[in-house]
C-alpha cells in the first residue's frame, strides 16, 4: 500500500474464522483470501480483528426458529433478519480464527454477535445500534482512516464499512482480500449500499 500515513490508519480484518472458511457457513473463495490478508496486515502497524462469537441459542440460527431454514428472513424489534446455519458457536472450532492467519501485532479483538437476542454483521455496532468499542478504541488513538477486509463481503464486512464511513472515518475495503455469500444478488446490494455512504471500493493490486 502507497502513502498509508500509519499514525492515523488501521487494518480491520473481519471474521476470518472457520466456520466461514471450512465449517458450517463456508464461504466460496474465502481461503483464498487468508495469505493475501497476512501479506496486507504487515503494511499496517494498526491491526484490529473482528471475532463473530455466538450463542448457541443465538436468534440468528434458523435452527432455533420452528418451520424455517437457512436463508429465510424474518422480522426483529431491529428490523429484517437473516437466518443463517449455525455457525461460529461459543467454544467451538467452528467460532476460531483460521490456523493460517498469522497477523501476531494485531492489537485488539473485537467480539460480536454474542448477545443471543441481537445479530451483529458490523464491527462498530450491533443491529440494534448498541456499540461495540471499536470507534472508541480508534478514536483514542487518533485513527481517521480505515482499511477493511475479511469475510463476508456482502455482510460483516459491508457493514463495518458501512458504519466506519457513517461514524466519520475515510473507508476502504480491498475488495481483493474479500469473500462474498452472494445469495440472491446481496454482493451487487452491498456494493452499491457501500458506494451511497461514500466507501471506496478498491478491486486493484494491493502492493506496491
Amino acid at each position: 500500500m502507497k502513502n498509508i500515513n500509519q499514525a492515523t490508519t488501521a487494518l480491520i480484518v473481519v471474521d476470518v474464522q472457520n466456520g466461514f472458511i471450512t465449517g458450517n457457513l463456508a464461504v466460496q473463495g474465502a481461503q483464498r483470501v487468508v495469505p493475501i490478508i497476512n501479506e496486507l496486515a504487515k503494511q499496517f502497524e494498526h491491526v484490529v480483528l473482528t471475532q463473530d462469537y455466538h450463542p448457541a441459542n443465538h436468534i440468528s440460527f434458523a435452527s432455533n426458529h420452528a418451520d424455517k431454514q437457512p436463508f429465510d428472513t424474518i422480522v426483529l424489534s431491529y428490523g429484517e433478519q437473516v437466518l443463517w446455519p449455525d455457525h461460529c458457536v461459543q467454544g467451538t472450532d467452528d467460532a476460531n480464527f483460521h490456523p493460517d492467519l498469522d497477523i501476531p501485532h494485531a492489537q485488539l479483538i473485537i467480539r460480536k454477535g454474542h448477545h443471543w437476542q441481537v445479530d451483529s454483521y458490523s464491527g462498530f455496532m450491533e443491529a440494534d445500534g448498541t456499540m461495540t468499542g471499536l470507534d472508541g478504541y480508534l478514536k483514542q488513538r487518533g485513527i481517521d482512516t480505515v482499511y477493511v477486509v475479511g469475510i463476508a463481503t456482502d455482510f460483516c464486512v459491508a457493514w463495518t464499512a458501512m458504519d466506519a464511513a457513517n461514524l466519520g472515518y475515510h473507508c476502504t475495503v480491498l475488495m481483493d482480500a474479500t469473500a462474498a455469500i452472494d445469495q440472491d444478488g446481496s454482493l451487487q446490494a452491498a456494493i452499491d449500499d457501500m458506494q451511497a455512504m461514500d466507501v471506496v471500493l478498491d478491486f486493484g493490486k494491493l502492493s506496491g
